[in-house]
Parts: structure tokens; C-alpha cells; sequence
């Protein structure tokens, strides 16, 4: 007997909370020569004091301390300054932390790929899948291929495990992806030069944390609410100042076109504002960037959200599919579709995320809506590619659903708009919304897509609605001649009309007064004026003249005299 089929707890949907800090790029015009040579020389030399801190960092491992992270800021200071010092040793341990997280995701992929191997291997050759688990191999060949994989796996667990109980992560100031570039440089269309160049911008260091009270919110980057920017040097090259207490006032001037008067205003009141100049060598051009975290805003409730219905939002590897639901789970209008390309570099990338989440706010805004149902996905059980066995195609459609950017995304844009997130449990919302939702919503005219309709079961388990549509009641006692409305009703909706009021008098030649309690009332339908049972019958010539010019010229055979 086949083992029965078990669903898995669906999770409450929630609220998404809003990001908690912003931040602003400006660039920076009319620099001149000198004002380049510096900034080229601060960022080498402090690139080379955090190469050297994040080398000691990774060097303790699990023995760092907080007596060893002074000991690093005390030598720091002396060949910087101390706001330098603190703004590398804080940035090293950032670095440090996410280098260790990623090492633990990465063995917990490498696990899940030897146990799926494992298991597939102890099955016989070709033996199909029970629910939730993959079945044997196809072949003896793959087999084989599959039983060498698995030794390859096991010696790079057992290495990437050995990092990790020491502390020891591996981590790279620039880039993995640019220093792999330089062993392929003609397949990535570069130079050695624009390499070099790349390569050496990558591993600057010139950021700055803000501190409160200060005066313009940051000692190192001095930026004033009317654009002028002043530098503080490391002690080296105190000798390049061109300012009082070691500072270098740059030409160009910093105007923040988004957000500049919330900049402004924290400038103004001395709140802390972080800093990052950064340099483009494709474009040859500097920039500003300014960041600092702000006040949590509320949490708007979750019955709140859905007083004014969602929008159900079904998230795909090249497009949104996005339906609108009203508060009681009824699809409305028309689906719609939001197409974007992340093929090219990550600015291309992040440019059509950032256009296709604005033109799916803006239906929103005028939609009348409170909040967007999304999925909570992470593809935390499919993060081994042994999962789906040769579905190469299949594993790069899951690998280019950009879920976690378009949640970052998303929740950044929707807290600018006053538009909540509603989060639901993806489980189940494809195929359920397919079942009950696909063919329903299809018509002659329009063809309904199994992500239209997974958007419809994502949007109705926000509302806190169940998936499955209302079952049709027997055939005998549907009230429509083409089968029983199955979507939907709210409580407000116009209930079917009622019984015709007793009259008292004559109503017709055939029924007498205060008969015909049952029929329904006529005065209801869209006509002009109330039909002629509500009064007193009366016949007339003229009207039955027109009655015999009418059945006459309706019938096919003459009427017999």
C-alpha cells in the first residue's frame, strides 16, 4: 500500500517589517587633478591598513577577543587616526561575520548533497520516488558518475568542516568574482591594465562612520548642508592638507537630489551620518554615498492591511504575475503581467528589478490597495542541486528567481509608498492555485496562466481565506441555467431578489386577487417604469391590434381564417 501524502503545517502569514536604514548616492563633479591624487592616496593607504587587520582577524579565528580588537585599533590609530582606526576594525569585523555565515550555508549544502546522494545510491536502478523523496538512478553509468561525485563531496565537507571548527574563513578584499577574472581575462573582456585598475579600486578604503553630536554627524568625512566636503588625513599624508587640523577641502560640491532635505536635516542637527567615496573605472567617475539608519516605523496590523484587499504577488525567474483580490478573496479586473530581463551587469540588473516593482506600485496606488501578498521564499530545501537529479534547466530557473533581492527591493519601495508586505508560506500556493483557480478564471478571451492563478492562492491566504474555491452544490439546485457561481460573495453583496408583494384586486384573467404570492416581482427588472400586474388590468383595442401585428409578422405560416 502507498504511503499516504502528508502536508506539510502552513505557516501565518505576517507583516514584513520596513528597512531600517537609507541610503543616497551623489556624484562628484568638478573634482580637479589634486583633489583625484588625494583621494587615490588616502583610499591606497587605508586599503592597505584593512588588508593587513582583516589578514590578523582571520589569522585568530575562533581566539579573537575583545582585548585582541583593541590591541588592532591601538596600532591602527598610529598609522591613521583614530576615527580611521575604528571605521577599518569595525568594517574587518562585518567582513569577518558574513565570510563565517556564508562558510555555514555552504555546509549545509554540501550535507543535504551527500545524504540526497547517499540515499538515491542505496535505491535500486529506476525505482520511482515516494512523496517528498527522490527516487534511484536511471542508469548504471549514472550510477557510477553519481558514487564518484559523492567521494568529491565527502573530501570537500570534511575540508570546508575543518575551516569551520577553527575559525579559519576564506575571504578576499576586491571580489572572488574580479580576482578569478584575471586567469580569464580575455573571456571577461579586459585588459590586464583595466584589470590592474579594477582590481586596485576594488581594495581601497574610504569609508567613515558617522558619529552623533559631531559636528555634520561624521569627524572623518565632513560633508556641510550647503555641499562642501572636507577629508581628514590619515597622519602619513597630513602633509597634503590644505585646511586646518589635517583636513583637505575637495572643489566639488555634494547636492543630494533624493532625500536631500532628510539629509540636510541630520546634517544640520549634528545626527551621525556615514560615508563612502568610491571611484568607477568604466565611467571614470567618483561618487558620494550617505547612509544612516533610521527611525523603526510602525508596524502597521495585519487585519488592517486587508481591509482594503491585495494584491497577490507570484514572483518567477523573468516576470511578476500579480492579480488584484478584493476583501473577500474575489479576483478582480484583469491579471497583469510584469516582465523584466536580469541578464547583463548587476547595475543592468537591480535597474530592472527597481522598474518593474515601480510600475507594480503604481497599479497599487491606484488600485486602492493597502498592501502586497508575496511568497516567503528562500529555497531552503532545494539548496542542493542533487535534488532534482538532471533537471539542469529546472535548477537554473530556481537559482534565477532573484528572491531575496526583489524582497529587499520590494520592502524598501513599499515603505516609501506606504504600501505594507504580507508574507505567507509558499507552500503548496502553485499547485493548489492551479487546481482551483486556473480554469475557473479562464474564459473564451482569456487564457489564465498557472502563475496568474498561484497569485490568486497567494493573495487569498493573506486575506486569511482558504485556497480552495466554494463547492458547487448538486445540479438540481444550482440557480444559474450555466452552473452555480462558485467564486466568491461578500457579505454586502446584493442578495437575489425576493418574493412579488401581495396586491390586493384583480392582477390577471386567470388569477384571482391575492394568488400569484410566488412570483417574483417584476417592478425589479430594468425596465422604464413598473409593469402593468402591479395595476389594474385593462384591455384595450390598440393593444391587441398591436398584439395580432406582431404575432403575425412573427410567424412563419399565415393564420388561418
Amino acid at each position: 500500500m502507498a504511503e499516504p501524502k502528508r502536508l506539510r503545517q502552513i505557516a501565518r502569514p505576517f507583516v514584513v517589517e520596513g528597512p531600517s536604514g537609507v541610503c543616497v548616492r551623489d556624484r562628484l563633479k568638478g573634482m580637479t587633478t589634486e583633489d583625484e591624487q588625494v583621494l587615490r592616496a588616502v583610499g591606497a593607504h587605508m586599503g592597505r591598513l584593512a588588508s593587513a587587520d582583516l589578514a590578523r582577524r582571520v589569522r585568530d579565528g575562533l581566539r579573537h577577543s575583545a582585548e585582541a580588537w583593541a590591541d588592532r585599533k591601538r596600532e591602527l590609530t598610529a598609522v591613521s587616526s583614530s576615527r580611521w582606526a575604528g571605521s577599518v576594525t569595525a568594517r574587518t569585523h562585518d567582513q569577518w561575520g558574513l565570510s563565517r555565515r556564508a562558510q555555514h550555508a555552504h555546509l549545509q549544502t554540501l550535507d543535504a548533497g551527500i545524504r540526497e546522494i547517499r540515499h538515491r545510491l542505496s535505491l535500486p536502478l529506476g525505482e520511482r520516488g515516494t512523496w517528498g523523496k527522490s527516487g534511484g538512478y536511471r542508469s548504471r553509468r549514472e550510477w557510477f558518475q553519481k558514487s564518484r561525485r559523492l567521494t568529491v563531496l565527502e573530501g570537500r565537507y570534511e575540508l570546508v568542516r575543518a575551516r569551520h571548527e577553527t575559525g579559519r574563513v576564506p575571504v578576499v578584499r576586491g571580489g572572488r568574482r574580479l580576482l578569478n577574472q584575471r586567469h580569464r581575462l580575455a573571456a571577461a573582456g579586459r585588459t590586464p591594465d583595466r584589470w590592474r585598475a579594477e582590481w586596485e579600486t576594488a581594495r581601497w578604503f574610504l569609508t567613515a562612520d558617522g558619529e552623533s553630536g559631531k559636528k555634520f554627524g561624521n569627524q572623518t568625512i565632513r560633508v556641510s548642508p550647503d555641499g562642501e566636503m572636507a577629508i581628514k588625513l590619515p597622519a602619513p599624508l597630513a602633509g597634503l592638507a590644505n585646511a586646518k587640523h589635517g583636513r583637505y577641502v575637495l572643489t566639488a560640491r555634494v547636492c543630494f537630489s533624493h532625500r536631500g532635505e532628510e539629509w540636510r536635516d541630520r546634517v544640520t542637527s549634528n545626527r551621525s551620518v556615514a560615508y563612502r567615496i568610491h571611484f568607477d573605472v568604466e565611467r571614470g567617475r567618483w561618487y558620494l554615498d550617505a547612509s544612516w539608519t533610521r527611525k523603526a516605523l510602525p508596524v502597521v496590523p495585519l487585519d488592517t492591511l486587508r481591509t482594503g484587499g491585495v494584491i497577490g504577488v507570484d514572483m518567477n525567474a523573468d516576470h511578476l504575475a500579480a492579480w488584484l483580490l478584493d476583501v473577500h478573496g474575489n479576483p478582480v479586473g484583469e491579471p497583469r503581467r510584469f516582465d523584466y530581463d536580469l541578464t547583463g551587469t548587476t547595475g543592468r540588473r537591480d535597474a530592472q528589478l527597481r522598474h518593474t516593482l515601480t510600475r507594480l506600485l503604481r497599479w497599487a496606488k491606484t488600485s486602492g490597495v493597502r498592501a502586497v501578498a508575496i511568497e516567503d521564499l528562500d529555497f531552503t530545501d532545494s539548496t542542493t542541486r542533487e535534488r532534482h537529479g538532471r533537471s539542469r534547466r529546472f535548477r537554473q530557473l530556481i537559482s534565477g528567481i532573484p528572491t531575496a533581492k526583489l524582497r529587499a527591493r520590494l520592502v524598501g519601495m513599499c515603505a516609501e509608498t506606504g504600501i505594507g508586505v504580507i508574507a505567507v508560506d509558499p507552500a503548496y500556493t502553485s499547485r493548489w492555485g492551479a487546481e482551483h483557480w486556473q480554469k475557473p478564471l479562464a474564459g473564451s478571451k482569456r487564457q489564465t496562466s498557472r502563475h496568474a492563478a498561484a497569485a490568486v492562492a497567494i493573495g487569498r491566504r493573506a486575506l486569511g481565506h482558504r485556497i480552495r474555491r466554494r463547492a458547487a452544490p448538486p445540479r438540481d439546485d444550482r440557480s444559474d441555467r450555466r452552473g452555480h457561481r462558485t467564486t466568491q460573495a461578500g457579505l454586502d453583496a446584493r442578495v437575489r431578489e425576493g418574493d412579488r408583494p401581495r396586491i390586493p384586486g384583480p392582477r390577471t384573467r386567470s388569477d384571482g386577487a391575492g394568488r400569484g404570492a410566488h412570483a417574483v416581482d417584476q417592478g425589479t427588472q430594468d425596465r422604464s417604469g413598473c409593469p402593468a400586474e402591479h395595476v389594474s388590468w385593462k384591455q384595450d383595442a390598440s393593444s391587441l391590434g398591436s398584439q395580432e401585428r406582431y404575432r403575425r409578422f412573427r410567424s412563419p405560416v399565415p393564420p388561418v381564417r
